[in-house]
C-alpha cells in the first residue's frame, strides 16, 4: 500500500505517526512545503510575550523523528497538482525547483489553513505581518523590538493574546475589528465587557466596529492604518483576521463547503473512498447543530489525524463530533467556552434560552474565595444544552470540558442539575456551580 500525505502540522503529524506504526509495510510519502513539522502556533503569543523562551519547545515532533518510523519526508516540497481519479500528484522542490511526480493508493489531505488576506491597499508592505507559523513568530519578535506603536487587526484568540503580550511589553497597542465586541465568536457580551474594560484600563485602544480600508506607509513600511472610522499610527501591523482552508488542490474533485473546507464523514473519509482528510482543511460534524462546520482547532486536528490511521482500510472508530471547546487566559481571567454562544444561536434562528450563574468557587467560610461567572445556553423546548462559557480569576476552566461532554451526549439542563459532583471545601461547594446552573434553568 502506498500512502501520500500532504502537510504535516497537527493532523498530518498524528496521521503519519499512527499510520507508520499500524501499517509498517506501507510506503508513506509525506510532502511538506515548510522546513519543519508539528509547530504549535497557539504558543506564538507566549513566545512573543517572553513566557516561552525557547521557540523550539513549540515543536513536538521533527522530520527526523518521523523518518525514524520509516516515513519518506519530502520537506520543502510544495504539491502543485493532485488528480484524485488517476491517483497521481506533482510536487516542486522549493530548494532546487526539481519536479517530483508520484502515485498513491490512499491520499491523506492534512493541508491545514492559511490566514485570510483581504485585498486592502498597502497590505503587502514590509511591516504588515501574518501570524501563523514558526517563521511568522520569529519575524514578529524581531520587528517588535524596534516598534513602539503596534496595531493588531482581528479580535479572535490569536489577536487578543498578541495584544496582551505587546501591552505587557510596554508597547502602544491598538486593536481593530469589524465586530462590535472582541471574541464575539466565543463569548457573549457579559463576558467580553469585562475583558474590554481590562484592556482599556491598561491603555489598549479598542477600535471595534471598524473595518480597515487602507494601510498607509513610506518606502514600503507601514506608518498608519486607516479604517472606516479613523486613522491609527503604526510601526508594525499584525493581521489576525481569520483562517481559510488550504484545499485548492482538490477543488471540484471532492465535496466541500462554500468556504472550501472538505466535508468528511465520521471516519474521516471524503466523498472519494480513497481520499481522507483531517485538521484545518476540513468541515466536521458540529454537535450543537448536527451540521458540518469549520472548526480549525489543534485539538480537533490531532484527534482527526489519529482517526485517519484507524480508519484507513475500513471504518473502525467513529468520530464523536466536536463542540469547538477552547480556552484562553487574558491577564487574571481564566476563560473557556464550548458550543454555541447565545448570540450565535439566536442569529442562526435557534429557539434558545440561557442561565447565567454568579457564584464563588468555595464556601464563604473559607479564608479566600473567588467569583465565578458561568453561562449555559440551552434549547427552550428540549432543554438540550448547546453551549456554555465560564470566566474566573481562579482556574475553573475544566468545568467547560465537563459541559463539552454534556453537549456531546445531548444532555439537558435538568440532567445537569443532578450530576454527581464531589464536594470538598478546598475546591467547591455542596451544590457545584454546574449543578446550580442546571437547577436554576429549571425554575
Amino acid at each position: 500500500m502506498k500512502i501520500a500525505v500532504i502537510g504535516s502540522t497537527h493532523a498530518g503529524t498524528a496521521a503519519i505517526t499512527n499510520m507508520a506504526k499500524k501499517y509498517p509495510d506501507a510506503t508513506i510519502n509525506v510532502y511538506e512545503k515548510n522546513d519543519n513539522v508539528s509547530f504549535l502556533s497557539c504558543g506564538i503569543a507566549l513566545h512573543v510575550g517572553g513566557v516561552v523562551k525557547d521557540p523550539n519547545g513549540l515543536f513536538y515532533s521533527s522530520p527526523d523523528e518521523l523518518m525514524k518510523l520509516g516515513v519518506n519526508m519530502f520537506m520543502q516540497h510544495e504539491v502543485t497538482n493532485i488528480d484524485v481519479e488517476s491517483k497521481t500528484l506533482v510536487a516542486k522542490n522549493l530548494i532546487n525547483n526539481e519536479i517530483v511526480e508520484d502515485t498513491f493508493d490512499k491520499l491523506v489531505l492534512t493541508t491545514g489553513s492559511w490566514p485570510v488576506i483581504p485585498p486592502i491597499e498597502g497590505i503587502s508592505m514590509d511591516n504588515v505581518l501574518l501570524c501563523k507559523n514558526f517563521h511568522h513568530a520569529n519575524t514578529i519578535i524581531d520587528k517588535a523590538k524596534t516598534a513602539e506603536r503596534i496595531v493588531v487587526v482581528g479580535a479572535g484568540y490569536i489577536g487578543i493574546e498578541l495584544v496582551e503580550a505587546f501591552e505587557m511589553s510596554g508597547k502602544d497597542v491598538t486593536l481593530i475589528d469589524g465586530e462590535e465586541r472582541i471574541l464575539s465568536k466565543y463569548l457573549d457580551e457579559a463576558f467580553t465587557d469585562v475583558l474590554e474594560e481590562d484592556f482599556k484600563n491598561r491603555g489598549v485602544k479598542l477600535a471595534l466596529g471598524e473595518s480597515v480600508t487602507r494601510f498607509k506607509g513610506v518606502e514600503n513600511k507601514v506608518t498608519a492604518v486607516e479604517t472606516s472610522k479613523g486613522l491609527y499610527e503604526a510601526d508594525l501591523v499584525i493581521l489576525c483576521i481569520g483562517f481559510k482552508p488550504n484545499t485548492d488542490l482538490v477543488k471540484g474533485q471532492i465535496h466541500m463547503l462554500e468556504n472550501g473546507a472538505i466535508k468528511v464523514d465520521d471516519y474521516m473519509r471524503t466523498s472519494n473512498k480513497d481520499v481522507f482528510a483531517a485538521g484545518d482543511s476540513c468541515a466536521i460534524r458540529y454537535n450543537p447543530t448536527g451540521e458540518h462546520a469549520y472548526i480549525p482547532l489543534a485539538t480537533n486536528a490531532v484527534r482527526m489525524g489519529t482517526l485517519v490511521a484507524k480508519n484507513l482500510l475500513k471504518p473502525t472508530i467513529r468520530y464523536m463530533g466536536t463542540q469547538g471547546t477552547s480556552g484562553i487566559k487574558i491577564y487574571d481571567q481564566n476563560i473557556a467556552t464550548t458550543g454555541l454562544t447565545e448570540t450565535t444561536a439566536l442569529r442562526m434562528g435557534m429557539n434558545v434560552k440561557s442561565i447565567t450563574i454568579y457564584e464563588h468557587d468555595r464556601p464563604e467560610f473559607m479564608p479566600t474565595y473567588e467569583d465565578i461567572q458561568i453561562k449555559v445556553v440551552y434549547e427552550e423546548d428540549t432543554k438540550r444544552i448547546v453551549g456554555a462559557q465560564v470566566m474566573s480569576k481562579v482556574d475553573v476552566t475544566q468545568s467547560i470540558n465537563t459541559l463539552s461532554v454534556c453537549i456531546q451526549n445531548n444532555m439537558t439542563t435538568e440532567e445537569l442539575g443532578f450530576v454527581d459532583f464531589f464536594f470538598q471545601p478546598h475546591y467547591n461547594k455542596p451544590w457545584n456551580f454546574l449543578n446550580q446552573a442546571g437547577l436554576q434553568a429549571m425554575s
